[in-house]
């Protein structure tokens, strides 16, 4: 005959059965996420889905790592010290493949280039065509902005002369000072002197067509972690696919964003609106094809 002193101790055990499972869950869920890019537009998903929630609703506790550059999202991930690598440019990881790192891409990411062109406010230059004959900036031998520049120069036919500036800020710096005429940027970097009329765009790499329709930004992850957890990161893209719809759906959203790249909402609003549309995040472009939906549920990632 039970006794309630039984009764009692069974329903402690059930109750503490019950409480153990949330941490089993969170632990069998977890995913070690690193990216190079922690306020850019492209790779937000992943921190605002947390916060939303989007993950937890798939099972999946998500960690951060935030690294130096795409080289080092790629080092964690081959090591094994991140489960997932985002934002990472593509032409990085097929290298690194070639030359036999253990990586593999699951999705892409963004399709086109985040580099753009400006001048200071001052700058009578204000169109492609009063580029001509100008010096122009990239940052060193061999970078996006060095063959973004290369392919919009021999797109619309200009005669300028290329000059290395360095990164962002030491190009504006250039430019600032005269020593450049046309400076690069890579967003987010500059969009609030962009939207203060500081600096003014004059050209877009992906105003050449076959710079914008490249997918150029992809998420990795090692071999053996695809082969363990193939399961848990089809779950992770699911998730990832809903943030990115909606973060192009709900105001909510770019609020949360425009506090996590530390700008006024305004300016987060710009920055998606005028430089990410709905076709150069990958993630929300493929989800509506054959080939975005086999991805999702798994059938498309290598094995």
């Amino acid at each position: 005959m039970m006794t309630i002193r039984n009764l009692r101790l069974i329903v402690c055990c059930a109750a503490a059965l019950l409480a153990m499972i949330p941490n089993a869950l969170a632990t069998e869920g977890k995913l070690i996420v690193a990216t190079a890019q922690r306020g850019a537009w492209e790779s937000a998903a992943a921190l605002l889905g947390q916060q939303a929630a989007f993950f937890k609703k798939h099972g999946i506790a998500l960690e951060f790592a935030f690294t130096r550059d795409d080289g080092a999202t790629e080092d964690r991930v081959i090591s094994g010290s991140a489960d997932v690598g985002l934002a990472v440019n593509a032409m990085h990881v097929m290298r690194a493949y070639a030359r036999g790192a253990p990586l593999r891409i699951i999705g892409g990411q963004r399709a086109g280039s985040i580099n753009y062109w400006y001048v200071p406010k001052s700058s009578p230059i204000k169109s492609i065509e009063g580029m001509e004959g100008k010096t122009i900036a990239y940052e060193s031998n061999g970078s996006s902005s060095h063959y973004d520049a290369i392919d919009f120069m021999r797109r619309y036919g200009l005669k300028a002369r290329l000059v290395l500036t360095g990164g962002a800020s030491a190009t504006l710096a250039h430019v600032k000072a005269g020593i450049v005429d046309i400076g690069w940027g890579a967003l987010p970097f500059g969009i609030d002197k962009i939207a203060l009329g500081d600096i003014r765009v004059v050209a877009r790499a992906n105003d050449v067509p076959s710079i914008r329709n490249k997918t150029t930004s992809v998420m990795i992850t090692n071999a053996e972690t695809l082969q363990k957890r193939k399961q848990l990161l089809v779950r992770f893209l699911l998730a990832y696919r809903e943030t990115v719809e909606w973060m192009y759906s709900d105001p909510a959203a770019l609020q949360r964003y425009a506090e996590l790249a530390d700008m006024s909402e305004g300016v987060a609003r710009e920055l998606r609106d005028e430089f990410f549309s709905e076709g150069d995040v990958v993630a929300r472009q493929d989800h509506r094809s054959e080939r975005g939906r086999q991805r999702c549920d798994g059938s498309a990632l290598p094995s």
